[in-house]
């Protein structure tokens, strides 16, 4: 009984730090029944996400045995080095998600502590969703992100923003969930196989069937619109103006790293990217994405609208990644996507620090809230500067050795098209950065309806905020440490 015992802990050894955080929620649930204290739940949740990152740093490095990894074509989870990678990264926007949003929430009357209940449980999706290699953990995992983020959307339910986002994702996700699961329908009639592998396994010999490409077609409509690319990408800048800016935040961050995972995964493990039907999907949407997101860009005065269609535009160039390089793409997709992640925590940092959610009116979400704030908070638009800067792809941030590599995956695929895409997205989005960070230094308002905190650069939100800079910088003036970081991240 012992020897079973120790065996079944063996086995779940490689799921330590996502049980982990399934326990931290638990935790978390019971400390709002017993107490509600906002730094107590807060505190509970920030420590499980540090024990759960520290248990998968400690696997990763061999510190901490991993227990017995055996690789099964039919299991639902497989723990290999690409999702440990991703699991990284999802932990560390995950806990900046979480300090933002204590500092944010912090003058808030109504209930605050479900929000990092809620917030506990997405994280749990998204880290099954970077394991997942068979369509019921798919499916599972993803409905575990986006049904608890329903509520996180509308959390500031006061403003009518708030409420009018969540409606939104909410019926337009459930819709793409549907278009999901008759892929799945379709390519299991087909194939008899609802893993990943099997489908590699059959697909010489139905390499044309109309079945298997309308599954593979609607499964990646549906993944199109969990990525927000084009052209399924219209709900993207209405979420992202009305949720509340630690949840634009998250949405932005965690739940794209989570998406583009599985689907880099599902479309490698697949073999689906053999199939010209599905690399001209790929093309178009990458193509839409680009010039859609860009374009909308340009004439938004939201600054979180014009986030929103830019991570339109970032999408298409990792959808470049995949489509030109296939089976090689896993290490570069992460780590675009790594990066993109932690500028967004940067960028989106800066507006929770300088919002409010009681305001009727709105967030600090304008760009005419910005204007001037570099004659009296210099720091915090150094912060914004560099995002900005590493968005559109200036030397010597992150940003830059990203799209580098993306321009690069895009040539070694020979697809010329797509590697000048690039280069046009990124010269029309260099406009639209650079109008973000003129208003930084332009004249000041006489009347300032936003401002940060006095002391919030000595805040953990402020300094988690440094912090997510320092690291663009030492990544953009320092590639080699990046490169050699993300090259871990490959699929078994």
């Amino acid at each position: 009984m012992n020897e079973f015992t120790m065996n079944d802990l063996m086995v779940l050894m490689p799921y330590a730090p996502i049980i982990i955080v399934a326990v931290t929620s638990l935790l978390a649930m019971i400390a709002i029944t017993i107490q509600r204290s906002h730094f107590v739940t807060a505190t509970i949740s920030v420590v499980g996400l540090n024990v759960g990152l520290f248990t998968l740093i400690g696997q990763i490095t061999g510190v901490i045995d991993s227990g017995a990894v055996v690789a099964s074509a039919e299991q639902l989870f497989v723990v290999d080095s690409f999702a440990k990678f991703n699991m990284v990264v999802i932990f560390i926007c995950a806990l900046a998600c979480c300090t933002l949003a204590y500092a944010y929430l912090a003058n808030l009357k109504d209930n605050k502590d479900e929000l990092y209940l809620l917030l506990l449980l997405s994280t749990t999706g998204a880290l099954l969703m970077v394991s997942a290699q068979h369509m019921a953990a798919f499916f599972m995992s993803l409905e575990l992100l986006s049904i608890p983020l329903y509520g996180l959307l509308s959390y500031t339910y006061m403003r009518n923003r708030s409420l009018e986002s969540g409606l939104k994702y909410l019926v337009l996700s459930a819709t793409a969930s549907a278009t999901i699961l008759m892929g799945m329908a379709f390519i299991y009639a087909q194939v008899g196989s609802l893993a990943f592998k099997p489908i590699s396994l059959v697909l010489g010999s139905m390499f044309e069937s109309p079945l298997l490409i309308l599954g593979a077609a609607l499964m990646l409509f549906g993944i199109a619109f969990k990525l927000s690319a084009a052209p399924f990408h219209m709900w993207t800048p209405d979420v992202y103006e009305g949720a509340p800016a630690p949840i634009a935040t998250y949405l932005a961050s965690v739940s794209k790293v989570a998406m583009m995972a599985l689907a880099v995964r599902f479309l490698i493990d697949s073999a689906l990217l053999a199939l010209p039907s599905v690399q001209m999907l790929l093309v178009v949407m990458a193509t839409l994405s680009i010039l859609a997101g860009n374009l909308l860009a340009v004439r938004q005065t939201s600054l979180k609208r014009l986030l929103g269609y830019s991570s339109i535009a970032h999408m298409g160039y990792v959808l470049i990644v995949i489509v030109s390089i296939g089976a090689a793409a896993d290490s570069i997709s992460s780590m675009y996507m790594a990066i993109y992640a932690f500028t967004s925590i940067g960028a989106f940092g800066v507006v929770t620090l300088m919002s409010s959610p009681y305001r009727q009116s709105g967030e600090a979400d304008d760009l005419s809230h910005y204007q001037g704030l570099f004659w009296r908070r210099p720091i915090i638009t150094a912060v914004m500067t560099i995002m900005m800067l590493s968005l559109a792809g200036i030397p010597l941030t992150a940003g830059f050795i990203t799209k580098l590599f993306a321009i690069l995956a895009a040539v070694q695929g020979t697809n010329w098209f797509l590697a000048a895409m690039i280069i046009l997205g990124s010269a029309i989005g260099l406009f639209y950065y650079l109008r973000v960070m003129l208003t930084l230094f332009k004249r000041p308002k006489q009347f300032i309806e936003f401002d940060v905190a006095g002391q919030w650069g000595i805040r953990v939100g402020g300094l988690m905020v440094i912090g997510v800079t320092v690291v663009i910088i030492y990544f953009g003036v320092l590639p080699n440490s990046l490169i050699v970081w993300s090259d871990m991240a490959r699929i078994w």
